[in-house]
């Protein structure tokens, strides 16, 4: 394990990151950003009510093709709210999503211990849900959750004609389709078609501000009316009305601003970088290329070697790559994710090229 002072003082020494979204400013520019689209004489909003948390749902609402919307604190808060509300409707206590679902490793199961669902875990880890395996499901389910992109698995996205198989394959049965859109933005540019046109394939979607727009934090839930009526229910069961979440609208009203045209460019950038890489011995990109602005980098070598030379890399030359790689089920190859942001538009494809195999003959060394 590499040591976390270390990877922060790297971080932190650094002129430019491959990996660090839209940078990192600190609270005090954060904060006076915030206080600079305030309108001279605005109101907070309220417990969920005022002009500018209303006038952001409805933004979202429209850009998604959906009736309405609800701005909530996270998306573990947003997306086991949709599933209940959906088990609710139908009186079925089953979900179906990925196995590598952020609901089912990253929430401490918040859909079974406060929802009191019970999740059916479709296809394989290590690949995108097929309709074959939507057809091996026998038991009655309430909802399907779909991640667009799928985060674990390098940021893969399934093929419009089997989402839209996918979709019909739920509707068919009476099954709710609940779209994971934690990146949504980055996934948009892949199809190529408005993001309402892919939303209008889900009958409720989690969006969020932070990962790809760069808001400080902050989630939307988006459906029918009458879902995001029961979901504010529930928000304020959960403890998520609060009494104001200014800072967290005028940030995500800001990056809506700011950057929903940026995709393209992050993932043309994610593109040059990947077919760069694809040259360098001992590393392996996936996918390649990349669908979304994110792929997974796999690297030939000892984990805590690659983390050494990584790091001495970036004290010497100022760019930081990657701190500690993630193991993989071979312990002769490591992993680690990238996700283009506008930071890493200052890194030229051919620099991080180089800056790999340094690192590789490094750790071989």
């Amino acid at each position: 394990m590499a040591d976390d002072e270390r990877i922060r003082a790297a971080i932190a020494g650094a002129d430019r990151h491959l990996n660090a979204w839209h940078g990192s400013p600190r609270p005090q520019e954060r904060m006076a950003a915030i206080a600079e689209a305030t309108g001279a004489g605005e109101r907070m909003d309220t417990y969920g009510s005022g002009e500018r948390i209303e006038r952001l749902e409805a933004r979202v609402a429209e850009l998604l093709g959906k009736e309405a919307a609800v701005f909530m604190p996270s998306g573990t808060m947003a997306q086991p709210i949709a599933l209940r509300v959906w088990c609710d409707r139908r009186g079925i206590a089953t979900v179906a999503f990925h196995p590598t679902s952020h609901l089912e490793l990253h929430e401490e199961r918040a859909y079974e211990r406060l929802h009191g669902l019970r999740a059916r875990l479709v296809g394989d880890p290590n690949r995108l849900i097929g309709l074959e395996d939507l057809e091996a499901i026998r038991e009655p389910v309430a909802a399907l959750l779909l991640e667009l992109p799928q985060r674990e698995i390098g940021g893969l996205l399934p093929e419009w004609d089997d989402l839209r198989a996918q979709a019909g394959w739920a509707r068919e049965r009476g099954i709710a389709l609940h779209m994971d859109g934690a990146r949504f933005w980055e996934a948009v540019p892949y199809y190529e078609r408005p993001h309402a046109e892919v939303a209008g394939l889900f009958d409720s979607v989690y969006v969020s501000f932070y990962k790809g727009l760069g808001a400080v934090a902050g989630a939307a839930l988006a459906g029918d009316a009458e879902l995001v009526a029961e979901a504010r229910v529930w928000q304020r069961r959960q403890g998520g009305n609060v009494v104001t979440m200014h800072p967290f609208v005028v940030s995500a009203e800001t990056a809506l601003d700011q950057r929903l045209d940026d995709p393209p460019r992050y993932l043309a950038h994610a593109r040059a970088l990947a077919a760069a890489l694809s040259g360098v011995d001992g590393l392996e990109v996936v996918p390649n290329p990349p669908q979304t602005a994110m792929f997974h980098v796999l690297l030939r070598g000892d984990g805590d070697r690659l983390s050494d030379a990584a790091l001495a890399v970036a004290e010497e030359r100022k760019v930081f790559v990657f701190g500690d790689p993630s193991s993989t089920t071979s312990p002769s190859w490591q992993r680690h994710e990238v996700m283009v942001g506008e930071v890493s538009l200052a890194i030229p494809p051919e620099e991080l090229r180089d800056l790999y195999a340094e690192i590789l003959e490094r750790a071989a060394g």
